[in-house]
């Protein structure tokens, strides 16, 4: 009977040795996706980092050219203003001379289109 007890009890320490060992496993596979976690989030910062860079890269090229492209709009628009306010100051005179004319000196005509009806 006492080698069945010692099988019994050699039973029971090989049990809890693989016991041990499994939780052993366990502790070092949480520990290991623990890891694998942390470095997954420190590629994702490092991936973010890098398209946060492309994207300010991008936003100052665009936001340059949009700049000069407003300069441009604002220096064409200057430009047409004084050309126009020229044009004005130029034939002011004129014009308001033809449209007193027009007001002022009444020709009486008959239309082309009248017909005389008795």
């Amino acid at each position: 009977m006492a080698s069945h007890s010692q099988g019994i009890h050699q039973l029971l320490q090989a049990e809890k040795r693989a016991k041990d060992k499994l939780d052993e496993a366990k502790k070092r596979k949480g520990k290991r996706l623990k890891q694998a976690k942390e470095e997954a989030m420190a590629e994702i910062d490092q991936y973010r980092m890098e398209r946060e860079k492309e994207l300010r890269l991008r936003e100052s090229k665009t936001m340059g050219s949009q700049s000069n492209i407003s300069d441009e709009l604002e220096d064409q628009t200057r430009h047409k203003i004084q050309e126009l306010n020229g044009s004005y100051n130029r034939c002011v005179e004129s014009v308001t001379a033809q449209l007193l004319s027009m007001v002022c000196d009444m020709k009486p005509e008959i239309h082309v289109n009248y017909r005389a009806t008795n």
